[in-house]
């Protein structure tokens, strides 16, 4: 067993060409071999946002503090609060991210497929994130 103290990691902001906005990264983690399922803390200030992507094995995000919004392509936008659960299927093509007034922090937990948890595309533009 292992424990990670908290804040013996340093917070880290999310990479641009993956992020919009201000966005913070806490308390990564990964597994080890054999297991697979990783993830982090995220914190997205109001109006930040991934980029579209998409997970091979699927995304799990735990809202814990705020508001969010989260869109499948093609799809609405749809709403996320504090406490709610949500599930992003394998390969299903998507961003998420805080509203424009709000903030959100969320657990992300992922599996890696061939050494990858996620595959990133596109930036969300401010037209998409505004319908």
């Amino acid at each position: 067993m292992k424990i990670t103290p908290s804040g013996s990691q340093p917070s880290k902001a999310g990479t641009e060409s993956y992020f919009t906005g201000g966005v913070r990264i806490d308390a990564p983690f990964q597994a080890t071999a054999p297991a697979r399922v990783g993830g982090a803390t995220v914190t997205f200030e109001p109006g930040a946002r991934t980029a579209w992507h998409t997970h091979p094995l699927g995304q799990t995000l735990i809202i814990i503090q705020g508001r969010g919004w989260l869109q499948e392509w093609g799809g609405e936008i749809k709403e996320m609060n504090q406490g709610d659960i949500v599930w992003i299927p394998d390969g299903v093509k998507h961003w998420h991210g805080a509203t424009p007034d709000t903030a959100m922090t969320h657990l992300a937990i992922a599996e890696s497929l061939n050494g990858s948890p996620v595959e990133w595309l596109e930036k969300v533009s401010d037209e998409q994130y505004r319908k």
